[in-house]
This record gives structure tokens, C-alpha cells and sequence, in this order.
């Protein structure tokens, strides 16, 4: 499915790297229901790992750990739009050390296409 490059550049603009989106939040972001399809599982949180722990919103606690989710990361959801545009990932992420790093670098060779 080919994605306007609009919405593209929208959707890239909230990913972050570190993120999980519910399948809802997709969804509403327009999302194409193949790339849910395809991206979309189930993650477990990692107590030890602060960067690997799950929270949710929570309107009594502001937000809430939780043992599992099933969403889309929104790296996978970055490395899939930077594709669509015809994006060499695997350069970018070569050169990458983390998450947040690696979509940065994806919305910058984006910007210079």
C-alpha cells in the first residue's frame, strides 16, 4: 500500500524510538492496516531495565506498569515510512547507537531527500 507522503511525515513526526502505540492509536493516526498487520505484537516489560518497562495511561496514577502489551513499536513503525520513501535503513542504522538516534537520523535523511 503506498502511504501519501503527507501523512508519511506525519506519522514519522511522532515517532520517537521508544515508543509502543496501541493498535487504536494507529488507527486514528491512519495507519495502513497492512503495516498494523505486519508490525504489530506482543511485548513484555523488563523490571530491571528502566527502558525496556511498559507504561500505560492511567487517569487515577498518571500512568501504570504493565506485564505485557500488544501494539506497534514506533521504531518499526519509522523504519517502515522511511522505506515507503525509499530510505536506505540499514546505512542509518549502521551508524546508530540507539533508538531514538535512529529515527532522528531517519526524519533527517528525509528532510534532505
Amino acid at each position: 500500500m503506498k502511504l501519501r507522503h503527507d501523512l508519511a511525515l506525519a506519522l514519522l513526526d511522532e515517532c520517537s524510538g521508544d515508543d509502543l502505540w496501541s493498535v487504536e492509536h494507529c488507527l486514528l493516526r491512519r495507519v495502513p492496516q497492512e503495516w498494523i498487520d505486519e508490525l504489530a505484537d506482543a511485548y513484555e516489560t523488563s523490571y530491571r531495565i528502566s527502558s525496556q518497562t511498559i507504561y500505560v495511561p492511567d487517569a487515577q496514577h498518571g500512568r501504570r506498569i504493565v506485564n505485557q502489551y500488544y501494539g506497534v513499536r514506533d521504531i518499526d513503525l519509522a523504519r517502515r515510512i522511511a522505506m515507503e520513501l525509499g530510505i536506505d535503513v540499514g546505512s542509518i542504522e549502521v551508524r546508530t547507537n540507539s533508538r531514538s538516534t535512529f529515527v532522528e537520523m531517519i526524519k533527517e535523511a528525509i528532510m534532505e531527500q
